[in-house]
């Protein structure tokens, strides 16, 4: 099952890398050099411009910042497109697009899949979540896509058209919450009854990484960065977002579903942005580093 990939930055490399391995063909375009460079390193095949790829293979999958680039995209791409094709975004898209995109592209007899994708920068070597949208018989058809790209278990139909990346965005959501939930519980250790006595971090993460009922891969994550800073006096405690977790708190209020959590992790960050932040709010950032690549502001000492 050839793929054709949009999209060759981070995740669109991770991906191809993933489908290559499985020693199936794929056809690349970006207009980053650096990024067609590390696709070439690889083994992709690319193209000079994206009307091509539809000649490669029937199936072409999206990896692109959410928004207007995908719509744009897509519009170039439909009067090349055969009966049948199948088109897969695998970016953060809302899910509101999706459906939309969805009901354009069945107008001119193509399918299309919304494939929430999770797993950062490990994913590429241990497999990603993916959590997908669409229509049952035109998922089937992917399925070998989906299994070569996850993890073991890691892949799903999840339900009609959106409702991939609705899953996804609601993930996110709880991600947000996780994420402030241990920041807070380090920076209560760190600077709380025994703040004198140094206790530490890396340490107690790593227990906690061993059998406790908290213990996950944000821990281990949360482990690695004590493991090399546990004062992150030079880090910004300035947190960015990609804007899932707000479609997230925005379909709670619209579907008058309290999620205080996940309202409150979202209100941190905010603030963050406004004050500079404190030490929880350092790790969230640095958290997002770790399993993202997402950057991080450094601070200047005096």
């Amino acid at each position: 099952m050839n793929l054709g990939i949009i999209g060759l930055g981070r995740m669109g490399h991770a991906i191809a890398h993933r489908v290559l391995t499985d020693g199936e063909i794929v056809y690349g375009f970006d207009v980053d050099k650096k990024a067609k460079e590390n696709a070439l390193n690889i083994g992709v095949q690319l193209v000079e411009n994206i009307a091509q790829l539809p000649q490669k293979t029937n199936l072409i999958w999206l990896m692109l910042p959410a928004g207007e680039l995908i719509d744009k995209t897509i519009n170039e791409i439909i009067p090349y497109l055969e009966p049948g094709t199948i088109i897969i975004d695998g970016g953060n898209s809302n899910f509101k697009d999706s459906i939309r995109r969805a009901q354009l592209l069945e107008s001119y007899h193509v399918h299309f899949l919304d494939c929430g994708t999770s797993g950062g920068l490990k994913g590429e070597d241990i497999g990603f979540s993916l959590m997908i949208g669409g229509k049952q018989e035109i998922y089937e058809q992917a399925v070998p896509l989906f299994k070569a790209i996850a993890a073991k278990n890691g892949y799903g139909h999840v339900g009609p058209s959106g409702a991939g990346h609705y899953v996804k965005m609601i993930h996110n959501g709880i991600e947000y919450a996780l994420m402030q939930a241990y920041s807070e519980g380090f920076h209560i250790i760190k600077d709380g009854f025994y703040k004198k006595d140094h206790l530490d971090l890396a340490g107690i993460s790593e227990i906690w990484m061993h059998g406790s009922i908290i213990r996950s891969y944000l821990l281990e994550l949360v482990h690695d960065i004590f493991t090399e800073d546990q004062a992150l006096l030079d880090i910004s405690g300035q947190i960015a977002e990609s804007g899932m977790g707000l479609w997230t708190m925005q379909e709670a209020q619209q579907q008058n579903i309290p999620a205080p959590t996940i309202e409150d992790a979202l209100k941190v960050r905010a603030l963050s942005r406004e004050t500079g932040g404190n030490f929880a709010t350092k790790i969230v950032a640095m958290l997002r580093n770790k399993f993202g690549g997402h950057t991080v502001t450094k601070e200047t000492l005096s």
